[in-house]
């Protein structure tokens, strides 16, 4: 790997939800990292109490959806290594899918606007350039649409140290057949 410039490490989950027709519900930030784009909700770990990424990602799905997910329908579809995100720190981050569909409207909160968006818009959303190019075709490689069926994993490495992205899969396990 080149020169790797000294950076915080932070670490976070972002969190898959899809409702009874298959819609995904993203977040169209208010502030930075990706203020004004659409992802997935999530957020950084709290490292003070050693809480756990699953339990991270319930919290985070509480906190920003009003959500009472249980963890036993977390699956971790994905580990997402960011190498000099922006150029302001290393990432590295827990991709769960929620397991069934749920319900919620769409609604502003204090980070942005939640709102759900089928699987065939997202190509036409503002979103993070290592969104739209690398997890979402992961994600959708890994995750089938039956979200009762049991998804893959995936576990990939970007590096954005040059201003390219330049991305390797580390680890891939397809998601099971019907």
């Amino acid at each position: 790997m080149p020169d790797t410039p000294a950076l915080p490490y932070k670490i976070a989950c972002l969190c898959d939800l899809r409702d009874k027709d298959g819609r995904v519900l993203l977040l169209r930030r208010k502030k930075a990292p990706n203020q004004g784009l659409c992802s997935p909700i999530g957020g950084k770990l709290d490292m003070t109490t050693g809480e756990s990424p699953a339990m991270c990602a319930r919290r985070e799905i509480l906190e920003e959806a009003g959500l009472d997910i249980p963890i036993e329908r977390l699956h971790l579809l994905g580990l997402i290594a960011e190498t000099a995100f922006e150029g302001q720190g290393h990432w590295l981050l827990f991709y769960y899918r929620v397991i069934g569909p749920v319900e919620l409207e769409s609604h502003e909160m204090n980070e942005g606007l939640l709102e759900w968006h089928h699987p065939d818009e997202l190509d036409h959303l503002p979103l993070p350039v290592t969104d739209r190019e690398i997890i979402w075709p992961m994600v959708r490689k890994h995750a089938p649409d039956d979200l009762h069926a049991d998804a893959g994993f995936f576990a990939i490495h970007i590096d954005c140290t040059q201003g390219d992205l330049r991305w390797t899969v580390e680890e891939e396990k397809p998601a099971a057949k019907p």
